[in-house]
């Protein structure tokens, strides 16, 4: 089954995925829905000093927004932001220095942003890694797992109180087009069973993200959560974490102005919120979150797991003065 799930959906990128994809895409497009001025709006953007993340923070401090970079490297994110403000001429741009391996770190940062901060309007969580080795945190967890499926989980919980202060609040997490060759395994988080796969690993959390965007959706009413795959881009973590990928696509992939399309759309638009909570979107279309025939479908039993997992190691690992 694997190799019918690896084959369609290769199948489907090079279709959909790729430049050519977005740009048969776009003759779509409303252009004036990205006609949008977010001027006091607060949106705070993990993994922003670089590829799709920065540019979805240049689009949306073009167009006024408060914009929070929440980046790992301190000398990329003040690099990035330097770029933001100089080309948009919005001085409300922050750096903010953060690891999303790290759960500790992410509940006292949470807590820190709720008491600098009286709003927060939309999350956006883009932050990610790749790691084709099986590797530990120092807090003893699968660095992907942590990074991808965990950090996402504790900071979109942690921010949930002040994104509901909110009218109109929004939650976007970017996921990947390779989650449609997984099927939700809630048995194996860290993946300590079998040979490890940095690639499976890494559909294997957005596969979780998708789940955990429709689980939030359920529970958080005035919130509008989604979920987005910015098709094949062009971006220094493709080119480090793929490198084998790149060389065989490089001349097909998108700009990551291009994969940020659908997600500046979520952030900013009224268009894309007037679809139900829980989404998945693709070129600013809800699109199927598994494909044909593959057999990914989870049961809600296996779902419900994955969230009080998630709950459990988010609770084992909060500080107690949080």
């Amino acid at each position: 089954m694997s190799l019918y799930r690896n084959s369609v959906w290769f199948i489907k990128g090079l279709r959909e995925y790729t430049k050519s994809g977005y740009e048969a895409a776009a003759q779509q497009f409303a252009p004036k829905e990205l006609d949008v001025d977010v001027s006091g709006r607060c949106f705070l953007i993990t993994g922003a000093n670089s590829g799709i993340g920065k540019a979805t923070a240049l689009e949306i401090a073009k167009r006024g927004g408060i914009v929070h970079l929440v980046c790992r490297n301190k000398e990329r994110a003040e690099a990035a932001k330097a770029e933001i403000v100089n080309e948009t001429n919005n001085k409300e741009v922050y750096v903010h220095i953060l690891d999303m391996s790290r759960p500790k770190m992410i509940w006292e940062f949470a807590d820190k942003f709720q008491q600098a901060n009286d709003k927060l309007n939309v999350l956006i969580n883009n932050a990610g890694c790749m790691i084709n080795r099986r590797e530990l945190t120092e807090d003893q967890l699968e660095t992907n797992f942590a990074t991808n499926t965990l950090g996402t989980y504790i900071l979109t919980t942690a921010l949930v109180p002040l994104l509901e202060k909110c009218e109109d609040a929004r939650v976007i997490t970017v996921s990947s087009g390779g989650m449609l060759v997984q099927k939700l395994n809630v048995d194996d988080l860290q993946f300590e069973k079998g040979r490890f796969d940095g690639t499976m690993a890494y559909a294997q959390n957005k596969r979780q993200q998708v789940t955990m965007t429709e689980q939030w959706a359920k529970i958080h009413k005035n919130i509008h959560f989604s979920c987005m795959h910015p098709g094949w881009a062009d971006t220094e973590a493709v080119r480090s974490s793929m490198p084998d990928f790149y060389a065989m696509m490089k001349n097909r992939l998108r700009t990551a102005t291009q994969g940020a399309d659908t997600l500046v759309w979520l952030a900013i638009s009224t268009t894309g919120t007037q679809q139900p909570s829980g989404l998945y979107f693709q070129d600013r279309k809800p699109v199927s979150t598994h494909l044909l025939l593959a057999q990914t479908r989870a049961t809600a039993v296996e779902e419900e797991k994955l969230m009080k997992s998630l709950e459990e190691k988010a609770t084992n690992h909060k500080p107690s003065t949080t």
